[in-house]
């Protein structure tokens, strides 16, 4: 039939692998899928464990999977090697997820960030471990419902982005799986830069966020355009801002996920008012250089 064979032509090109580990819905697998369709073949993923590496075991290209406390270590390590081989034609990305990048291996990003080594880190941002239970971490957001924090997070999310741009490094950007386009223009670009690259994609998980597995792309647009998850890119420490959607009621992002089931009305307008006001200072300083060397 012309649909089988345009489905193993399509598979034949891609550099994905049918069937995975990762649970229903998963966000990270539809990013990994854009990901390489924007980084190609000529790339080496190193990541850690548990969720990332069930993300990056499918993929059609050299991969290595640690535990928590090395994100960042490993590609250092990769880099070194290929640049003693005189090979500067392989792209090189360490992955993690939130609670490696942002709890565990922060120490370890950061080093490399403060480096400059030339890989791009990608963090796989679920909220929290999801695969060990469903713990928070520290970006998860505040109100939410984890294992760990029953009755909701009374902390706010890290705004990890900045902290890294923090570093001085050339290339900072957000992305979003409703936003391929989008997505794929940022990794083609920090694929072409030489340095410490960091990309921070907002992952939704069904099994934590409590919410259908068909819902995923729906619960992820949502997020930016309630302007929750933000997309910009910070190049050389000047801030664009790559998407300026309408702004929606956070409530229509927040009442999709179980996981923010406990927040009361007087949570949601909090934080609505926070969203609000880290809006207009993004509107405010988009196109101007934000970080000062």
């Amino acid at each position: 039939m012309e649909v089988d064979r345009i489905f193993d032509e399509y598979y034949e090109k891609s550099l994905i692998r049918g069937g995975n580990l990762c649970c229903p819905g998963c966000g990270g697998s539809l990013f990994w899928r854009m990901a390489l369709e924007a980084l190609g073949p000529k790339t080496i993923v190193y990541g850690d464990g548990p969720c990332a590496m069930c993300a990056i075991r499918f993929l059609r290209v050299p991969t290595y999977a640690f535990h928590f406390s090395f994100v960042a270590d490993g590609a250092t390590g990769i880099v070194a090697a290929l640049e003693m081989k005189g090979r500067d034609d392989i792209t090189v990305v360490s992955s993690g997820g939130d609670g490696a990048v942002g709890d565990i291996s922060f120490n370890k990003v950061s080093a490399a960030a403060e480096r400059n080594e030339n890989f791009i880190q990608i963090c796989v941002d679920n909220e929290a471990y999801m695969n060990t239970g469903i713990q928070k971490s520290g970006l998860t957001p505040f109100g939410a419902w984890t294992t760990t924090t029953p009755l909701g997070k009374e902390s706010p999310k890290k705004n990890l982005p900045f902290i890294i741009a923090q570093h001085g490094v050339p290339y900072v950007a957000t992305v979003s799986i409703s936003h391929p386009t989008d997505l794929k223009r940022k990794l083609r670009r920090a694929k072409e830069i030489k340095g410490f690259k960091y990309i921070h994609v907002l992952s939704p998980c069904p099994t934590g966020w409590r919410f259908h597995p068909s819902k995923t792309v729906e619960v992820a647009r949502l997020s930016v355009e309630t302007w929750i998850w933000p997309l910009y890119e910070i190049v050389d420490g000047t801030l664009r801002l790559t998407a300026k959607p309408k702004p929606k009621p956070v409530e229509e992002y927040l009442k999709l996920q179980g996981r923010f089931r406990t927040l009361s009305s007087e949570q949601v307008e909090l934080i609505q008012r926070d969203v609000d006001a880290k809006r207009e200072r993004l509107l405010e300083n988009d196109g101007k250089k934000i970080l000062l060397s």
